[in-house]
């Protein structure tokens, strides 16, 4: 059953909406409600308050990376799970109608967790295409699929599969995002929408 435990512990903490309940805590009013309707940093950050953004950014990589941590102690045999659990629940948080972030921040830690040297790869990817481009969600689909790779090239190929899975779904959930990126409509961090 450990593996069941690992999802569901994973699922449970990964659908923490920090986003949502730090918005609403500071008076910032339901972010469901402003720009793509996510519960992420990013939308977050269209609040105008940075402070805000950034720290629902490491609450939400928190989670990922938390989520992994206690796998590797209690289910250490399931760890992939509670690591694919954290960000579906993140994406699909029961609490929310199932209508969460898209997973960028939450597989951040969840890399970080399964393996430091992924986490790496997985944060330069992402800033290093953030700060070329000043678009989040082409640093963010950049990042999902450099953790697989990085994996597989670093010899972590137990992890390959979970973060290839991942990427699928954090891709799939930009389908929007790759449509405005391929008309070059795609808003970039601090400019207008």
């Amino acid at each position: 059953m450990d593996w069941l435990y690992a999802l569901l512990l994973g699922y449970v903490l990964g659908s923490i909406p920090f986003g949502l309940l730090l918005a609403l805590a500071a008076g910032k009013g339901d972010i469901r409600q402003i720009g793509s309707g996510n519960i992420g940093a990013t939308n977050v950050l269209r609040t105008g308050s940075k402070w805000l953004a950034a720290v629902t950014l490491l609450l939400d990589l928190g989670k990922g990376y938390f989520a992994v941590w206690l796998a590797w102690r209690f289910f250490p045999m399931a760890v992939p799970l509670a690591a694919f659990g954290a960000v579906v629940g993140h994406c699909f948080p029961v609490w929310l109608r199932f209508k969460g972030g898209k997973g960028v921040a939450t597989n951040a830690g969840v890399s970080f967790g399964l393996a430091w040297p992924i986490g790496l790869a997985y944060a330069l990817v992402w800033l290093g295409v953030l700060a070329l481009s000043r678009i989040s969600s082409l640093a963010g689909m950049s990042a999902v699929v450099a953790a697989a790779i990085a994996a597989a090239a670093m010899g972590y190929r137990e992890f390959v599969p979970v973060l290839a899975g991942i990427a699928v779904l954090v891709i799939w959930l930009h389908r929007a995002n790759l449509k405005r990126l391929a008309d070059g409509t795609e808003p970039k961090v601090g400019g207008k929408k």
